[in-house]
């Protein structure tokens, strides 16, 4: 959870341009809370507020404007402080500014004066006055090595220069490239840990961040030398430059991700006819499984023809592993297509293992529609299919909703008692009335010991009223 919620604090972070400290994370859990149950998207438009007064109401409510330290009443920074702060709980940015600067200027030695300037920086960021908000934080840098909010300050001062940067500010973009680039050291950060690619509030990864507002010309120079990296440390990095080179557009994009073929994923979200030939490519001569399982899935997440035909060219190709097919038939399924469809149903019957025939079912089963369900019911019926096979296909013909009246009166027909089973169970899976008089009638008539056993037992699981009166007759007849 922990992961999911960094993962989203960064998203909504590029999105709004906003950058709050760490001990904002307890609020900011609890909207994660009720924002369980939207897609992704409307979580993070959900998160929209953040950027203005409920957001910040929320930093106010675990007391993050203290930064740890609690404040005497007749501390002098105290009016200053609580005015700066109401007015950018208000979104007035540059009284918010003007406020955090005066307590900063003013009393240099009071214990809020760090945390002081970059607050007045993050007001001017918001309003666009990104010089004056650059030298606040330098100055915090510089001045207050100790500030509470110094590593987030870090974080703003990457987006600062990076939003310079974009606007032909040469020494913000050699500071970006600075910050990201090889350096001398491990690539550990103040802690002493490696970075990974969620964490952003550490300097490297946040002047990463930064690269989203730079034109791809300007960005992705820097991004393939931090590819280019090996060190034991530079692996979070790695992950993040991909994940940014992928946001940019241009054939370079392309070439870069070639480059790094472990990263195939990205491929999908290029999406061009390159992408899906490199990845052909690299699912037709791979022999690593983990990069056959990306290539098929990447070619599944591209909604066109040509790469939903190689997915179905590896499914039947016979000299691929079975495997890799299996994958590729899942994903087929999930794309809910006629043309996928019927080619699952014709590839059935050519088919000779009985795993690879059992995700055919699964896949057609989740696809739904009247065609795959008569299908299902003629595998089932089939004598001269495998008799785990026939099962499998009853089973789903069960649970997708097949036709109860159908279902039931395929009992008597059956001869193969595991096959009878088999109904019994599907019954016992349904809730409509129809299924429980199947089961009843079952429990009371049929000649087989065993099969009786079995309807007998689902029929105490059930909670209906005549279940009980059935097994009440039966213990005592």
């Amino acid at each position: 959870m922990q992961a999911m919620y960094l993962m989203v604090a960064v998203v909504v972070g590029m999105q709004q341009q906003l950058v709050v400290p760490r001990m904002v994370v307890p609020a900011l859990a609890h909207a994660q809370v009720a924002l369980q149950g939207l897609d992704a998207l409307d979580a993070l438009d959900a998160l929209d507020g953040l950027d203005g007064l409920d957001g910040l109401d929320a930093i106010y409510a675990v007391d993050t404007w203290n930064a740890g330290t609690l404040q005497d009443e007749q501390d002098p920074t105290d009016s200053l402080w609580r005015a700066a702060r109401q007015a950018l709980n208000h979104a007035d940015y540059q009284s918010a500014a003007n406020l955090f600067g005066d307590l900063a200027h003013r009393y240099p030695t009071a214990v809020r004066a760090g945390d002081a300037l970059y607050w007045a920086a993050f007001a001017l960021y918001k309003n666009d006055n990104l010089d004056r908000a650059r030298s606040f934080l330098l100055t915090q840098q510089q001045r207050y090595p100790k500030a509470a909010t110094l590593r987030d300050g870090d974080a703003l001062l990457a987006r600062v220069q990076a939003a310079l940067a974009k606007h032909g500010d040469a020494a913000a973009a050699e500071w970006i490239r600075r910050h990201v680039q090889p350096t001398v050291d491990t690539g550990r950060t103040r802690g002493g840990s490696c970075p990974g690619e969620d964490d952003d509030d550490d300097l490297r990864i946040a002047a990463l961040n930064g690269l989203l507002q730079m034109d791809a010309t300007s960005a992705l120079p820097i991004l393939k030398k931090v590819l280019a990296r090996r060190d034991s440390c530079s692996a979070g990095l790695r992950r993040k430059a991909v994940f940014i080179v992928s946001q940019k557009r241009g054939t370079e994009t392309e070439d870069i991700l070639l480059d790094v073929a472990r990263h195939v994923f990205w491929l999908s979200q290029v999406g061009s006819d390159r992408a899906v030939t490199a990845l052909d490519s690299i699912l037709s001569s791979a022999t690593d499984p983990e990069l056959q399982d990306k290539a098929i899935f990447a070619l599944s997440q591209i909604h066109q023809g040509r790469a939903g035909q190689i997915l179905r060219d590896y499914a039947g190709n016979v000299r691929a592993p079975d495997e890799a097919r299996e994958k590729a038939i899942f994903w087929l399924g999930q794309q809910h297509s006629p043309e996928n469809a019927a080619f699952l149903r014709e590839l059935y019957a050519k088919l000779l293992g009985e795993d690879l025939k059992e995700k055919v079912i699964f896949s057609l089963s989740q696809m739904g529609g009247a065609d795959n369900g008569r299908w299902l019911m003629d595998i089932a019926l089939n004598e001269r299919e495998p008799v785990e096979m026939r099962k499998k296909a009853l089973f789903w013909v069960g649970q997708t909703g097949g036709n109860l009246d159908q279902l039931a009166g395929l009992y008597d027909r059956m001869q193969n008692q595991d096959m009878k089973e088999q109904l019994i169970f599907v019954y016992s899976q349904r809730h409509e009335a129809a299924a429980l008089d199947q089961l009843i009638r079952i429990a009371k008539t049929e000649q087989d010991k065993e099969l009786r056993k079995k309807a007998i037992f689902w029929l105490g699981q059930s909670h209906d009223p005549r279940a009980a009166q059935v097994l009440l007759e039966i213990i005592n007849p």
